[in-house]
């Protein structure tokens, strides 16, 4: 396989493709949740990765293997085939850039923004919620939230959504009062 900007690149045409025909025949939602657990699959059997993404593994048995898994779950005729495609390509490995791609697109379509919030100690549910509301005032769409802890922020807190940074930390705040004291120096 290529590089790594490559290999998202058709992820995400696989992505695209996918999306639109779920958009069209299928239920989206339904979709990323199977795709999902599809994906899943290869980081709970690690020996059904290593024979699905070995390029010595014959195509065919590779086939065989994937038709079982979709005959069981009963996938959507749109994961199925993409699936199936894959395999034939041998892009299986990509499994999970598309199904990042895909989520994407979905939570487009949703009029959803992941924002990720990084705060020094845990937020009260209360404390998140308002976070959240605040974040919504500011993008205009409904937010969906992951949160993490790291002390080194010392106090407030880090918001990323997509590719803008709300940096409110203590942190960030002492290094601009150091700026601020340098250039009056």
């Amino acid at each position: 396989m290529r590089n790594l900007a490559s290999h998202r690149a058709l992820a995400s045409r696989y992505a695209r493709a996918l999306f639109e025909i779920a958009v069209s025949e299928a239920d989206p939602k339904a979709i990323e949740s199977d795709l999902a657990g599809f994906v899943a699959l290869f980081e709970q059997f690690p020996p059904l990765r290593r024979t699905l993404w070995n390029p010595v593994v014959p195509v065919e048995r590779k086939r065989a293997v994937v038709a079982a898994i979709t005959a069981r779950a009963g996938y959507a005729a749109p994961l199925e085939k993409l699936v199936k495609l894959m395999t034939e390509r041998d892009h299986l490995a990509l499994l999970q850039h598309v199904l990042d791609a895909y989520r994407r697109r979905l939570m487009v379509h949703l009029g959803l923004v992941q924002a990720e919030i990084t705060s020094a100690s845990p937020l009260s549910p209360q404390a998140l919620q308002d976070v959240e509301r605040a974040l919504a005032r500011a993008t205009g769409k409904q937010v969906t939230t992951t949160t993490r802890v790291n002390p080194a922020i010392i106090g407030g807190l880090v918001a990323r959504v997509d590719s803008t940074v709300y940096d409110g930390s203590i942190v960030r705040q002492l290094e601009r009062i150091k700026e601020k004291m340098i250039e009056r120096a």
